[in-house]
């Protein structure tokens, strides 16, 4: 792994630009929760295609795609921060989370299971927990199908998987996620038989604009708050949401919604866990935050003014 750049500050996060032994140019990003300390939770975010085809309408690290990267290449962006901080492979923290989230569908990579066979058995890590955010493409099913034996044989109990859904609303999710894709029917049969007894529940994301479209209804006709949980999270300050003129709905200062508070108190209602996931805010500055990429931030030659500050 060649590092071409890096952004961010030792307190939050750092963005890793860098060039992999096959020549492609990847962003992973290694960062802490202040005020807890590394030692209780680090948490890496590593790409898992050269761009990525979807192109969700928030997302900056859409829009090319130049393939998958190699379980290799993958190994590369983890061991080069691991081995930053503990040459010796041996991860001290009580939470050490990897997600397949920065650049990339990881589901349209088949080396990430191969990734995350042997996790388990190249670091010392009694606090690894992976972490895979997908928006679930139509003909993935073979890939999930091998993801619920790996982690029924490695990580029960402690593996973490995230659809992204953010609309209630079909239509508009095809939209804001202009791929073929799962519906959240097949999404909810699919968590029926993946959560088992000690397994952490499936997260539901919504990256939650003004102007989406939240029945609570839908979540709770179609699925389990046994097996289910919902996360809101803002719409971070990207190009493409300032392109498709989106409006984070988080109210940052009183910890709420702005339109769609209703959607939260009814879903706690129908005894639904929901998580209001803000974040560190200085992570907009850095570029560090989910949908954020900084190789958009140096190629645009207008720059907007509310993150990538550090950049």
């Amino acid at each position: 792994m060649k590092i071409l750049k890096r952004v961010g500050k030792e307190e939050v996060a750092y963005v890793y630009l860098g060039e992999t032994s096959r020549g492609n140019l990847v962003e992973f990003v290694e960062s802490i929760q202040p005020p807890i300390p590394r030692e209780k939770k680090w948490v890496l975010i590593v790409s898992t295609l050269a761009g990525c085809p979807v192109g969700c309408l928030m997302c900056d690290a859409g829009g090319f795609y130049k393939g998958k990267l190699s379980a290799d290449e993958i190994f590369e962006q983890i061991d080069f921060l691991v081995k930053s901080r503990y040459p010796n492979g041996r991860i001290p923290s009580e939470k050490f989370k990897i997600q397949f989230a920065r650049m990339g569908e990881p589901a349209l990579n088949e080396a990430v299971l191969d990734v995350l066979k042997e996790l388990p058995v190249r670091y010392e890590a009694p606090g690894l927990m992976p972490s895979i955010s997908t928006v679930a493409p139509h003909g993935t099913d073979s890939f999930f199908e091998e993801l619920l034996k790996i982690k029924e044989k490695h990580y029960r109990g402690k593996f973490q998987l995230q659809f992204s859904i953010h609309s209630t609303d079909e239509k508009e999710r095809d939209r804001i996620i202009p791929v073929k894709k799962w519906s959240l029917d097949k999404i909810s049969e699919f968590g029926k038989r993946f959560v088992k007894e000690n397994d952490r529940k499936i997260t539901l994301n919504f990256a939650v604009a003004q102007e989406y479209s939240l029945d609570p209804e839908v979540i709770i006709e179609v699925f389990d708050p046994e097996k289910f949980l919902v996360k809101i999270t803002p719409v971070n300050p990207t190009y493409r949401s300032k392109e498709n003129n989106l409006n984070s709905d988080v109210d940052v200062e009183r910890k709420g919604l702005l339109k769609h508070q209703n959607f939260i108190e009814e879903l706690k209602n129908a005894g639904f866990e929901v998580i209001l996931s803000i974040g560190e805010l200085e992570e907009n500055k850095i570029g560090s935050n989910c949908g954020q990429y900084v190789q958009r931030h140096l190629m645009s030659e207008k720059k907007i003014v509310d993150g990538y500050q550090y950049v």
